[in-house]
């Protein structure tokens, strides 16, 4: 786990923060090839640690990684509060889209100002702001939110393969192939640098370089029990949807219906430090 992650858990007690580091480690190795399991892994973590940012960004990675935009959504709110950090911010503005509401994902991520953002995120925002214009039929707008200074086909980092197909993918939406064709082959040349960089262990940029399952035995620890403990109703109301375009629908009720796993309350004052979350 990383140092950070670990570091977020030294409000629980000992025995309660490796409960739930497990969890955490097992749906971090999980996601990519079940996804459900690991969303399984990381409520188990929530309902001991309702109010550790790392673990409800878990939650919010996994449920995003089902299709369950909402539920996602939710999260990386709560998150985002809990943590005071805007590095989800793409995943929003994603899930936004998601839930088929474009034009507030524009809205949010226009809300924030990129250039306070890291690097990586600038980058991630602007491929979903991208896909929101292209969810409103204006590929040359789509365009436009890609041409950032990153765009720099000189030099490759960890964030570039996915920046350049998403301009060459928008280029081919306006009917510009043969752009289109240079900027594929551009993803290529970047991703095997990078892979030849990541042989070398080098870390970060090149000039064209980067960056089974235990049963819960531990008992719930009766000191944290109060402030972490969830019912399995409160786990979420939404039903995955299938691949990227959620089944959910544009109910706006879908993301703030249903305090899941203790959705914290900007109106309440004791939920501004994410006091009521979990």
């Amino acid at each position: 786990m990383h140092p950070a992650a670990r570091a977020e858990l030294k409000t629980l007690s000992k025995d309660n923060a490796d409960w739930v580091a497990r969890h955490l480690v097992t749906a971090a190795m999980l996601v990519d090839t079940d996804p459900e399991l690991a969303n399984q892994h990381a409520l188990s973590a929530a309902r001991r640690a309702g109010r550790v940012a790392v673990v409800r960004e878990t939650a919010a990675i996994t449920a995003y990684r089902l299709g369950d935009f909402a539920t996602a959504l939710r999260e990386l709110r709560t998150y985002r509060r809990i943590s005071g950090r805007n590095d989800q911010l793409p995943m929003m503005v994603d899930c936004e889209r998601g839930l088929g509401r474009p034009e507030r994902a524009l809205e949010l991520g226009r809300s924030v100002d990129r250039a306070a953002l890291e690097t990586p995120v600038q980058v991630e925002l602007a491929i979903a702001m991208s896909g929101a214009r292209l969810d409103l039929g204006n590929p040359t707008a789509a365009l436009g939110e890609l041409e950032i200074p990153q765009l720099d086909p000189s030099t490759a980092y960890s964030w570039s393969p996915a920046l350049y197909s998403a301009y060459a993918a928008t280029l081919e939406e306006l009917g510009r192939q043969d752009e289109a064709d240079e900027w594929w082959a551009r993803v290529d040349r970047a991703a095997e640098a990078l892979a030849e960089a990541a042989e070398d262990d080098a870390w970060e940029t090149v000039d064209v370089v980067e960056e089974a399952l235990e049963d819960d035995v531990t008992g719930r620890d009766d000191s944290e029990s109060d402030d972490s403990e969830l019912d399995d109703a409160e786990l979420g109301d939404a039903e995955p949807g299938n691949g990227y375009v959620s089944s959910l629908g544009n109910d706006e009720s879908d993301d703030v219906a249903g305090d899941d796993l203790g959705e914290v309350d900007e109106d309440n004052p004791r939920d501004i430090d994410g006091s009521a979350a979990g």
